[in-house]
């Protein structure tokens, strides 16, 4: 009988290695050297998030501090069902919708996200469009792309709340759907269906304008 080769698959989440999990389990412990390095690890890229999904950049600094302390206090609770820059995540998520509903403020995504979107399953379009270096130097070149990313601005603060925090984290922080499932503690379809629908906003908002440039369409 021939055996059926098979390509190994990933992990699932519970069974990856969390590099982190050594200095976890020593801020347990009560080692608070081993959080400082995780917080030292972690804080730009919290605070690159944060700054991602509020308005006001005096106010990040302040919701990443938050976000830390509320991860020292429930350290005792992470057991290590996910990993734990994904539990750090859903922390300063939480933390920076809790600021934007006391204040009242609507989240909004930066213009970076042209620069950062990707191919995958769920989407054949990219957020971005494709210019060669002659038209990025014409003066209209300059004005279309500065107008497509007011575009992509206007429709990213159009979006509903929890698909602006889906794309972010997709788009933007690189995570996979299932970190994105654990961070937003929701099930991977809807992640996949937000993120989806997301793009889809954001493609018929461009769209038009890109069919405007002579031989530049989606």
């Amino acid at each position: 009988m021939n055996a059926v080769s098979s390509v190994p698959s990933d992990p699932p989440p519970s069974e990856r290695v969390d590099a982190d999990s050594p200095f976890v389990q020593r801020a347990q412990a009560g080692d608070d050297k081993a959080f400082e390095f995780l917080v030292i690890k972690y804080q730009r890229r919290v605070e690159r998030l944060i700054g991602r999904m509020v308005r006001d950049v005096d106010l990040v600094q302040d919701i990443a501090q938050e976000t830390f302390i509320r991860a020292y206090r429930g350290l005792a609770n992470f057991r290590g069902d996910a990993q734990f820059y994904t539990w750090l995540y859903r922390i300063a998520v939480n933390t920076a919708k809790k600021h934007l509903v006391d204040l009242k403020r609507d989240p909004v995504i930066t213009m970076s996200a042209l620069k950062t979107a990707e191919d995958d399953e769920t989407s054949g379009a990219e957020l971005e469009p494709s210019l060669g270096v002659s038209d990025a130097e014409t003066p209209d070149a300059v004005l279309a792309s500065k107008e497509i990313a007011q575009a992509v601005n206007e429709a990213m603060d159009a979006l509903a709340e929890e698909l602006r925090q889906a794309i972010v984290l997709r788009e933007m922080e690189g995570m996979s759907y299932e970190d994105i499932a654990q961070a937003l503690n929701c099930p991977i379809g809807t992640v996949r269906s937000r993120i989806f629908r997301a793009r889809e906003a954001i493609s018929n908002r461009i769209k038009p304008m890109l069919d405007r440039q002579a031989g530049k369409r989606w």
